[in-house]
């Protein structure tokens, strides 16, 4: 599957009209601006923006966008779940033994 063949982001799998509004507050305007990008740093950056902590299913969200762009096959967001705890607990572990952790 040609992924430049997606123009809008609602093309892409689990996007919606209120998840394209959230990439394009973080400057996503396209299928193609999610190449190469981290899917946490994205999180992180919404979350600056918005001044709020976000639920943790819309890094999710984000993962699976990046990862489709990436050449990953269609999967529903759930299916990054497991991967951004176990990405976030090692990133736990790591600033725990920088003294970083609260």
């Amino acid at each position: 599957m040609d992924r430049k063949t997606f123009t809008q982001l609602e093309q892409l799998p689990n996007i919606g009209p209120a998840i394209a509004g959230k990439l394009q507050r973080i400057g996503i305007r396209t299928p193609e601006d999610l190449v190469g990008r981290n899917p946490y740093t994205m999180f992180k950056e919404f979350e600056s923006l918005t001044g709020e902590h976000c639920d943790p299913c819309l890094l999710d969200v984000f993962i699976s966008a990046v990862q489709f762009m990436a050449g990953s096959p269609k999967k529903p967001w759930w299916a990054y779940t497991a991967e951004r705890k176990k990405m976030l607990a090692e990133e736990d572990q790591k600033n725990a033994w920088k003294g970083d952790a609260i």
